[in-house]
């Protein structure tokens, strides 16, 4: 394929970077380390829960990381947010240990990174290559109806990527967990930062590859699929490149994959803008 126009791409890369950090936002620190980015409408809320000023950062301190899970309790029950019931770890910026874990939904309020798992599922055909995808429920929380990959997820508290991958690609697409295992491959990971209405966004997404045999025929397990459709990959780079049938973070793991494939150059200079968006950089 002949290198495209990649202003169709960039602009999904440019809607996953909103954020300007702090900007008026305070940062946080648990146990002195960088974890967050906290709106100051929230600040009086943290401080009636036992945060504290930091004068060296003009932000706010937590010197116990173990009353996160409980302060995001009580803010959930104040309405600042909607629980998922389901706790994730919160990570400082410079990475492991985890610092300590939260409700999934506060992770926008404090902005603290989230991390996510997303899996293209590729098969070789006589025609060429291409790409099982899924179309997200119409009762999804998040981006009901829009396409997505055949597996993706967050990374709960307490697992690593590559053993969340395992338990999305089960519960979401009857994926057996030793066919993953044995055969999917890590192949990146993306950074963006965004604003949206629930907060700020700090993701980090990791990024599998699993080619599949033509005869494997994925089936929804868990009711967050409506269904699935095996498209040719050049079908899916037209679906990116002009419109916005996709979740909003699955468009730039498939940037990441044409990128990978050579459907778009990534020595060019176009290549080049991609492959620094994708992580974060978009100047």
């Amino acid at each position: 394929m002949t290198e495209p126009h990649t202003d169709g791409f960039m602009r999904h890369i440019r809607a996953c970077n909103t954020a300007t950090l702090p900007g008026q936002r305070l940062p946080l620190r648990i146990n002195g380390a960088l974890a967050g980015y906290v709106d100051p409408d929230v600040v009086p809320a943290l401080k009636e829960l036992g945060l504290t000023e930091d004068s060296a950062s003009g932000g706010l301190s937590l010197s116990d990381p173990a009353r996160l899970e409980s302060i995001g309790e009580e803010l959930a029950r104040r309405g600042l947010y909607r629980t998922h019931n389901e706790l994730f770890d919160v990570w400082g910026d410079d990475g492991q240990p985890p610092l300590g874990r939260i409700d999934r939904g506060a992770l926008p309020l404090f902005g603290f990174i989230g991390v996510g798992v997303h899996l293209n599922g590729l098969v070789r055909k006589e025609d060429g290559l291409h790409l099982w995808i899924g179309r997200r429920a119409r009762d999804k929380r998040l981006d009901p109806g829009k396409l997505d990959h055949l597996v993706a997820g967050g990374v709960p508290a307490g697992l690593t990527p590559d053993a969340a991958i395992l338990k999305e690609a089960e519960e979401e697409a009857s994926l057996p967990p030793d066919l993953v295992q044995r055969d999917a491959k890590k192949v990146g990971l993306l950074h963006y930062a965004l604003e949206r209405p629930e907060g700020l966004r700090r993701d980090r997404l990791v990024c599998y590859d699993l080619f599949l045999a033509e005869s494997f025929q994925p089936m929804p397990a868990d009711g967050e699929v409506e269904e699935f459709l095996l498209l040719p990959i050049g079908e899916v780079f037209r679906l990116v490149r002009d419109t916005d049938e996709f979740k909003f973070n699955v468009n730039l793991v498939l940037i990441d994959l044409f990128l990978r494939i050579g459907l778009i150059d990534p020595q060019s200079e176009e290549g080049g803008r991609l492959r620094r968006g994708l992580q974060g950089d978009i100047h």
